[in-house]
């Protein structure tokens, strides 16, 4: 039990073990790449990028709350310009899968970005149709069938490697915009993004955050992640990357046997920053206690 196969695939990717960064929380890997081997991971996800620079949303932008964080950024970053010019060749570099999340105004923005991204050494790009915290795009495309199908659909014809929908949990119906991501050509769901939340300094009167509403990630939303999980488990028929509150090899694990076949950690690399490792070394401690071999023994194995 000394060699443990943690391998997975995800569309046409391969991971060494299906420990994942989740987007908006990791930067480009520069940073954390300081602290830790960061080609330990079975992947990294960069933060979102879009086709025009964006300067964000009104500070403040992030706080604490009971068992995790609120974030309104506002999907900051340089540009799809700037990041093939300055953060490409770091991330074409390193030995395990890049994701690039990318996000957009309108469904050309996202089809735009994936063809520009074309050529390079990008592993998959994850569409992000679920932010909380955006005026335009984001949420909007990811609330209606129509719309999941249309702007996956755009994405799918520019981009050649593994696909990528990170859905938000704001919607009535997971499995119906699931469904729609798989049929218009998604290789992968991701899940969940945000919840959209706010909270009230009650000495000022005022919201917390500067836009008012933001996104609510953490332990606290692991229980709502891990249901939705298992519902789209059931109806779909490509990979999940189930994501939302993982703090601990044993949260992981949780989502393995749901039905997810890799895991992303957010919130936990503001914790602690090496809290993926943690969480890998939780997995295969997991695996080594009860007799598992690989991935595929404990994935929707739930009884």
């Amino acid at each position: 039990m000394n060699n443990l196969d943690l391998k997975i695939k995800l569309g046409h990717l391969d991971l060494k073990n299906p420990v994942i960064t989740a987007s908006g929380t990791f930067g480009f890997g520069r940073e954390y790449g300081e602290l830790y081997d960061i080609n330990q991971l079975g992947a990294i996800t960069t933060k979102g990028i879009t086709l025009k620079p964006k300067s964000g949303n009104p500070p403040p932008r992030i706080a604490e709350t009971y068992g995790g964080i609120l974030n309104s950024v506002g999907l900051e970053n340089p540009g799809i310009d700037r990041f093939i010019e300055e953060e490409l060749p770091f991330l074409e570099c390193l030995k395990i899968p890049v994701i690039v999340n990318i996000a957009g105004n309108t469904i050309e923005d996202y089809a735009i970005v994936a063809e520009r991204l074309r050529g390079s050494n990008i592993s998959a790009v994850e569409i992000n149709i679920s932010c909380p915290n955006v005026n335009k795009g984001g949420l909007h495309f990811g609330t209606h069938p129509d719309s999941v199908y249309q702007v996956t659909k755009a994405v799918r014809d520019k981009w050649d490697k593994t696909l990528i929908i990170k859905l938000t949990p704001n919607v009535t119906s997971i499995t119906e915009i699931a469904l729609a991501a798989q049929e218009a050509g998604a290789d992968v769901i991701s899940l969940i993004n945000t919840l959209l939340a706010m909270d009230i300094d009650i000495h000022k009167r005022k919201a917390i955050l500067g836009n008012i509403l933001g996104g609510l990630s953490g332990p606290a939303v692991l229980p709502v992640a891990l249901r939705m999980v298992y519902q789209i488990a059931k109806v779909v028929k490509i990979p999940i990357i189930g994501m939302g509150g993982i703090m601990t090899g044993e949260d992981a694990i949780k989502f393995l046997l749901a039905g997810a076949s890799a895991i992303s950690i957010g919130t936990g690399n503001f914790i602690h920053p090496t809290c993926p490792l943690e969480v890998l070394k939780g997995i295969e401690k997991y695996m080594k206690k009860y007799g598992f071999y690989s991935m595929k023994e404990i994935i929707g194995q739930l009884q």
